[in-house]
């Protein structure tokens, strides 16, 4: 079951969020990003939405966090967990949708540190 405790939150959140909120905005702006993911209404995708949530969250100050912020940091630690244990079988993910998902949602598994 997942935490409810604010600090155990954001300290995931962290983990799973590795992108920076100046590359994920760059990135968001991207053919390769919007090419991906299962689209709404107005034509975003859910990762994409996700990818501009996640941009304000890191701007936020810790203490301006509200519940609703807490409980989408979570939902963000729980998709990149999910995808992350199904990378694809091939050599090159550099290109893959799997990669592109994961960067909307702020985890770029190529990145170093």
């Amino acid at each position: 079951m997942a935490s409810d405790d604010p600090d155990t939150i954001r300290r995931e959140f962290g983990e799973a969020v590795n992108m920076t909120a100046g590359e994920l905005e760059k990135w968001l702006e991207t053919e390769e990003s919007q090419s991906v993911g299962q689209k709404d209404g107005d034509g975003a995708s859910t990762g994409h939405a996700s990818g501009r949530r996640i941009v304000e969250l890191l701007r936020t100050k810790k203490g301006d966090l509200d519940d609703d912020d807490l409980a989408h940091m979570r939902k963000v630690h729980g998709y990149v967990a999910r995808h992350l244990a199904q990378q694809p079988a091939q050599e090159d993910v550099e290109t893959s949708r799997w990669r592109y998902s994961l960067m909307n949602w702020g985890h770029d598994p190529l990145k170093k540190g």
